[in-house]
């Protein structure tokens, strides 16, 4: 018997249960001409008679009611798995994937799922942190966060954090050795801490701009990482000038560990966004998410 005949064996169900096709073609919501029909179709099918009907009664042959006693407690099952998906919509819970970079991970995840996971004990949260633009729907991400410029244009984009800016900066016993930094061309006399994005293979340009005048600049230095954290250890450590987001130098600066330099070269950017496939039903676990990382924003 095909596969697609699940509303025969439940109509047959019914009839079996109510023994009356009245009472089942009511609670099914169709004719008693069509209720026949289908039971008419489903014994032609089997090549057996399911149920015996007089004009006061209906009741399940030997053969109907072995399939009643078999079937019944699988639909059992199925109704209570349906119940189970019912509370999932109730009570959010559930993993949920995200891919990510260490910095949008630490500076606008973090925070956000320090609020809201307490309250929503049944949700968990996988994060995975790297450099590369993830094909989350290959990885079975349910969502990515990058900059707004990386989201592929299939992808639906919610921004979650404010404008970022990047800080050139180098420790002051470095500095104090080094040419003078004037304008971004300078930096060809300096060792300048690379990051490699492991996507593309390559490392990255420093990007500056001023008064509408782009400029990027492929520097030079004898190191290249592929996480800030090691980057601005370098840094501290004095092994050259970095390219950072502002908001993990700014406390080094106003301490002395760090100079910063260029900065009228460079302007905020627009900054992370939580990007995804489809909006079609998201579970509510992941509706929470995407709503508390946007009212951040």
């Amino acid at each position: 018997m095909a596969r697609t005949n699940y509303n025969d064996l439940l109509a047959f169900l019914t009839v079996a249960r109510e023994r009356s096709f009245t009472r089942a073609a009511a609670q099914l919501g169709v004719s008693q001409s069509a209720l026949s029909h289908t039971i008419r179709a489903l014994e032609s099918r089997l090549g057996l008679r399911l149920l015996t009907r007089t004009t006061r009664n209906v009741a399940p042959t030997e053969a109907g009611e072995r399939l009643f006693d078999t079937l019944t407690p699988n639909f059992q099952d199925i109704d209570a798995a349906l119940a189970g998906l019912g509370d999932l919509r109730d009570k959010p819970g559930g993993t949920i994937r995200i891919t990510t970079g260490e910095h949008a991970a630490s500076s606008i995840l973090w925070p956000v799922l320090r609020q809201l996971l307490p309250a929503y004990p049944d949700i968990h949260v996988e994060v995975i942190s790297d450099s590369t633009l993830t094909d989350i729907v290959a990885g079975r991400f349910d969502a990515g966060i990058r900059l707004g410029e990386q989201v592929a244009q299939d992808m639906i984009a919610v921004p979650i954090g404010p404008p970022l800016r990047m800080a050139v900066v180098g420790s002051p016993a470095y500095l104090a050795s080094r040419p003078a930094l004037k304008t971004p061309r300078d930096l060809t006399g300096h060792d300048c801490i690379n990051i490699r994005f492991l996507t593309h293979g390559g490392l990255y340009p420093w990007e500056f701009e001023k008064n509408g005048h782009a400029l990027n600049v492929r520097v030079q230095g004898r190191l290249a990482f592929n996480d800030v954290r090691q980057i601005l250890a370098a840094a501290l450590d004095g092994f050259g000038l970095a390219c950072l987001p502002e908001d993990r130098v700014l406390s080094h600066v106003a301490e002395g560990r760090l100079e910063r330099r260029l900065a009228d070269w460079c302007p905020p950017f627009p900054g992370y966004h939580l990007y995804y496939p489809s909006r079609r039903q998201p579970s509510p676990a992941f509706s929470l998410l995407v709503e508390a990382l946007r009212q951040r924003h």
